[in-house]
């Protein structure tokens, strides 16, 4: 998988991408991060890839010139099966959505900045619009990181054991169940002698059940009427 970053920021994903998990999956070659400055195409002697909005207000807007210009020199080198943009109006980025992105080959993924971004950049060449809450922030590269390390962490190979992210809150569309390890017995605290009886039919029963109640008081909005039927 390859992911190309669009940026006012570039050297916000320096640390990020020379640490864990992303680090972890270039080095095994599973995936390939390409972080771009936007001012590489920015207009005038200064670069500048923003400017004041027509009809006034507070804030400034990301042009349409140097977006167009750098997506339009990617999309020349190969093709993307998607053009992300990270917005506050976006859709929600949930399990589902990470689980499609993460099967994909070619990602752009555009962080905005400012106030917002010129509409003829969303309308002409964003293929999908995501947000990762309800919640505004300085710009996109928090949510770039989020999405990449969510999206990355599926490809297969990168995570040491894989079937530990099939188990994952949310990818049964419930959250996950409690866990346990040594000692059995911590200040007074007992693990839950089912875990301990060695018995897996069991133990894959209570951890069902135990999903299932976990979901139920912190996430009802997660259950179906079939599911809650169960409790």
């Amino acid at each position: 998988m390859r992911i190309d970053v669009i940026s006012v920021m570039p050297r916000f994903f320096q640390s990020p991408l020379d640490t864990g998990l992303l680090a972890i999956a270039e080095k095994k070659g599973l995936v390939e991060i390409h972080v771009h400055n936007l001012h590489d195409y920015g207009l005038g002697r200064y670069r500048q890839v923003d400017d004041t909005p027509f009809g006034g207000g507070a804030g400034m807007v990301l042009r349409p010139e140097p977006v167009f210009a750098c997506i339009e020199t990617l999309k020349a080198e190969r093709a993307y099966d998607a053009v992300i943009f990270l917005t506050p109006d976006g859709q929600g980025f949930d399990q589902p959505t990470a689980n499609r992105l993460s099967m994909l080959k070619n990602l752009i993924v555009l962080c905005g900045h400012y106030k917002a971004v010129d509409e003829r950049i969303r309308t002409r060449l964003v293929t999908m619009e995501i947000s990762v809450g309800d919640v505004v922030l300085s710009g996109g590269e928090i949510p770039a990181l989020l999405l990449m390390d969510a999206v990355a962490r599926l490809v297969p190979g990168v995570l040491g054991d894989g079937e530990s992210a099939l188990t994952d809150s949310f990818q049964t569309g419930m959250l996950d169940c409690e866990y346990y390890t040594r000692p059995a017995e911590f200040r007074g605290m007992k693990v839950p002698d089912v875990l301990l009886s060695g018995h897996h039919r069991n133990i894959e029963e209570w951890r069902r059940r135990n999903a299932l109640e976990r979901t139920k008081k912190r996430r009802p909005d997660l259950l179906g009427s079939d599911r809650k039927e169960e409790l």
